[in-house]
């Protein structure tokens, strides 16, 4: 895009550009495996909470030896994230933000665009009401939140997951969800590094 031959383009362009900037600001930690390492139990347990929320998870993973590299600690936390029980992995899902209605949808749209997972920022009402309603669904047969790596994804993209997982049963969706999750924590363990 050639920036200043349209101005409504370069606004938003813009907004996005400083809406991540904020984000990388107050809230990305940026550190090496050896700094994380060294921080103290409580703060790896927020920042470890932050990448998945299920408490088991954290935990196993505070047990386990410090990671050499960012490749050893990818394949900790994936080891420790399968080694959980469905109970587990539902805490994590419920610790998602739930989409009840269109705000929250934007909301969390908006959200995930801070922090890079989802590029569904230009959706139209229409796709965003047919989310909602495909959330509410998916929670009312599953039990719990729709779970996907949404990083790089339109709306529609998001939209057509949706609707294709709905007509799964339930063991299999969540395997898939459990997947879902497993790419989202290593998406999160990513940007404290990188």
């Amino acid at each position: 895009m050639i920036y200043g031959s349209d101005p409504v383009d370069f606004g938003k362009e813009l907004l996005v550009f400083f809406q991540r900037c904020r984000f990388w600001l107050i809230f990305k930690t940026i550190m090496t495996i050896a700094q994380f390492d060294r921080l103290g139990v409580e703060q790896k347990k927020k920042l470890l909470y932050e990448c998945c929320g299920s408490t088991a998870w954290v935990d196993k993973m505070l047990a386990i030896p410090p990671a050499e590299d960012l490749i050893d600690l990818f394949e900790d936390a994936e080891e420790c994230w399968y080694s959980l029980g469905e109970n587990d992995w539902k805490e994590a899902f419920f610790n998602h933000p739930h989409v009840s209605d269109l705000e929250s949808l934007k909301k969390r749209i908006s959200d995930d665009q801070t922090r890079a997972e989802s590029t569904t920022l230009n959706a139209s009402e229409q796709t965003l009401q047919a989310l909602v309603d495909g959330n509410k669904t998916y929670e009312e047969k599953f039990g719990f939140t729709f779970v996907a790596s949404s990083a790089g994804k339109s709306a529609i993209e998001v939209l057509g997951m949706l609707t294709a997982r709905l007509q799964n049963k339930p063991q299999t969706e969540l395997t898939i969800a459990v997947s879902e999750q497993n790419k989202i924590t290593q998406q999160r363990l990513e940007r404290l590094f990188i």
